[in-house]
């Protein structure tokens, strides 16, 4: 029997069945709000509770590659403490942990998501713990940390335009999202599917927003090639697949041109999606201490700097450094990122986007 598909519909309107056994209680639409704790310094009696502990498990919608990187620095500075990573789209991950914790199953420690909106359903169930690490309330801006200590953002990147510099010519490249409706792209486009990844989820929205609907209507008739997550069309880009993207990330093409592949970014001049990945730690975490201490790491100078130097994407760290080669985040034109917009809206954003393209 198949396991059923939650709509973030259905998770608020079942948020009381779906807090099994007072384990937690669900806030539902609304809640009373708490202060947030006090700033919480990594100990060490933290890290021999978590070391007793000896695992963690961290759902995390980053590139395999680039988790796993974090991960291994993390077991290396907590030696004895090991990270099971479960790692896929957005979606996904929130369709997994709403089937789990109707089966009154917590498995998940620690949770990064590239949809924001995520974490709005997640603080009305009652799902999160509140931790504050110190690094965050020190240098994290207060618009990217929680009101209530349950999450803080654990990195920035944005939904870009891109092409192959192989197949086209840069005075030729597309420059805004209009471009891409002229008739000499046909068949030629490839962008990613907000029922799948959370980063297109957003994006999608922001673009429907500003540029409407009609944009997308006009759009699918270039027959546009579909993929599942934001990562797919860079990769596709590189590989010769498709000449021009119309959506993903530009993380991933400032990774492949660094790399040496042909592949430019181009931020479009309607202003680019801005994509904004929260970390938190789950109330029903099954080893809390190892959940904090994960959650701590990911969100302190030394991992951000490395996200940043690794993965081409923007941290929110007053102290971290941006490559003076690559475009700094204050210098580009940027649509509004709105969360609470895209968790109101993304069950009929799933279901227009399906209509229009036909997938």
């Amino acid at each position: 029997m198949k396991k059923p598909i939650w709509s973030r519909r259905a998770l608020l309107k079942g948020s009381s069945v779906v807090a099994l056994g007072g384990a937690m209680t669900p806030y539902f639409s609304t809640y009373v709000r708490a202060a947030a704790p006090p700033p919480s310094a990594t100990t060490p009696a933290l890290i021999e509770a978590a070391k007793k502990e000896g695992k963690v498990s961290w759902y995390t919608v980053m590139d395999l590659p680039v988790a796993e990187k974090l991960v291994r620095t993390f077991e290396a500075k907590y030696q004895g403490i090991v990270v099971r990573v479960e790692r896929s789209g957005s979606e996904r991950v929130f369709q997994r942990i709403a089937q789990e914790y109707a089966s009154n199953i917590h498995a998940v420690d620690v949770i990064n998501s590239a949809d924001a909106a995520h974490f709005i359903v997640w603080k009305r169930n009652g799902w999160l713990a509140p931790y504050v690490p110190e690094e965050v309330a020190r240098h994290f801006p207060v618009d990217h940390r929680d009101p209530d200590g349950l999450s803080a953002t654990s990195r920035v990147w944005l939904s870009s335009l891109g092409y192959n510099s192989d197949q086209v010519k840069a005075e030729d490249a597309p420059r805004s999202f209009a471009d891409l409706l002229n008739p000499k792209w046909v068949g030629k486009i490839v962008k990613g599917h907000p029922a799948y990844s959370g980063t297109i989820m957003t994006a999608t929205f922001q673009i429907a927003r500003d540029l409407g609907w009609s944009y997308f209507e006009k759009l699918a008739r270039q027959k546009v090639m579909q993929v599942q997550s934001s990562t797919d069309p860079p990769k596709k880009l590189a590989l010769g697949e498709r000449a021009v993207m119309a959506d993903g990330n530009d993380y991933n093409l400032i990774q492949l041109k660094e790399a040496g592949k042909p592949v430019e970014i181009v931020y479009p001049t309607e202003g680019t999606p801005v994509i904004v990945g929260p970390n938190g730690v789950f109330k029903g975490a099954p080893n809390p201490n190892s959940a904090r201490l994960l959650h701590s790491y990911l969100l302190s100078l030394e991992c951000q700097q490395m996200l940043v130097d690794f993965t081409g994407q923007h941290s929110v760290h007053a102290l971290v450094k941006e490559k003076p080669s690559r475009m700094p985040l204050a210098k580009i034109k940027l649509m509004k990122d709105d969360p609470a917009g895209v968790e109101a809206q993304s069950d009929e954003i799933k279901e227009h986007y399906a209509k229009i393209f036909r997938v």
